[in-house]
C-alpha cells in the first residue's frame, strides 16, 4: 500500500510538480493550496507525511504546524516537512520548536525532497533490531516498539525525529556524541555547517523529559563537543 503524502502549498505550478515527481517515486500525493483546505484533508484523512510551506495565503505554517500537533489521535503525530525561505534561520528554528520534523529551503531540487521524505517515513516506520524491551532510567522510560517516552508514567509529546534522537542518546547512555555521531546515529540528513537545528530538538526533548529544563540531569552539554545521556538518573 502506497503511503499518502499531503502537501500544503500555495504554488500550483510547483505542488504539481513536485506531485508528479512523488508519484512516479510510489507514493499517494495530494494537494491543498491554502492552509484551511489543507487542515481539512488532514484531518478527513491523516496522510503518512505532510509537506508544508511555511508561507501561506490564509494562515502561516507555524500555525498549521501548531494545530496538526493539538490534534489528537495519528494527526497529532504526522511528520511535518517544512519548506522554509531559503537563508533564514530563525524561521527553521521556530518551525522545528513548533513540532516540524525536518526543513528543506526553496528552491530544492526534487530528489533531496524525495530523500528527506523517506528518511523521516524510514525513522517513523521502521522496527528496531535490538531487544524490544523498553530502556528505563528512574522515572524515564523509552518503549521502543510503542515508541513514546513516558516520565512518571506520564506521556512526553516528541515528535518521531525526536523520538529517535533522544532513543540514540539513550543507547549510548554514558558516552559523548558530536552533533554527527548524533545525526548518523538517527541516519537522518547530513548536518549542514553551522545548522543548530539538533540543538534546537535537543531544547525540545529537555522541555518534556527534565524537571528543570535550565539544570538538565538527563541529557548534558558538553561544551564544545556534543551530548551525553547521563546515565545515573533520579
Amino acid at each position: 500500500m502506497n503511503q499518502n503524502l499531503l502537501m500544503i502549498e500555495d504554488d500550483s505550478r510547483l505542488a504539481q510538480m513536485v506531485g508528479e515527481y512523488l508519484r512516479q517515486s510510489g507514493f499517494g500525493f495530494t494537494h491543498a493550496a491554502d492552509a484551511t483546505k489543507g487542515l481539512e484533508q488532514a484531518e478527513a484523512q491523516a496522510p503518512d507525511l505532510v509537506i508544508l510551506d511555511l508561507m501561506l495565503p490564509d494562515m502561516d505554517g507555524l500555525e498549521v504546524c501548531r494545530r496538526l500537533r493539538g490534534q489528537s489521535g495519528a494527526l497529532a503525530k504526522v511528520p511535518v516537512l517544512m519548506l522554509t525561505a531559503k537563508g533564514d534561520p530563525m524561521d527553521r528554528i521556530i518551525g522545528l520548536e513548533m513540532g516540524a520534523d525536518d526543513y528543506l529551503p526553496k528552491p530544492f531540487e526534487p530528489r533531496e525532497l524525495l530523500a528527506r521524505i523517506r528518511a523521516i517515513l524510514r525513522r517513523r516506520g521502521e522496527a528496531p533490531q535490538q531487544a524490544s524491551k523498553a530502556l528505563t532510567f528512574g522515572s524515564l522510560e523509552i518503549d521502543r516498539d510503542a515508541r513514546t517516552v513516558k516520565v512518571a508514567d506520564q506521556l512526553c509529546d516528541l515528535t518521531s525525529y525526536q523520538f529517535d534522537l533522544l532513543l540514540a542518546l539513550a543507547e549510548r547512555a554514558g558516552r559523548v556524541l558530536t552533533r554527527d555521531q548524533i545525526m548518523e546515529a538517527v541516519r537522518g540528513r547530513e548536518l549542514e555547517a553551522f545548522d543548530r537545528s539538533i540543538d534546537v530538538h535537543m531544547g525540545r526533548i529537555r522541555a518534556a523529559i527534565e524537571e528543570d529544563v535550565k539544570n538538565p540531569k538527563r541529557i548534558v552539554t558538553v561544551r564544545g563537543v556534543g551530548y551525553v545521556f547521563a546515565k545515573q538518573q533520579d
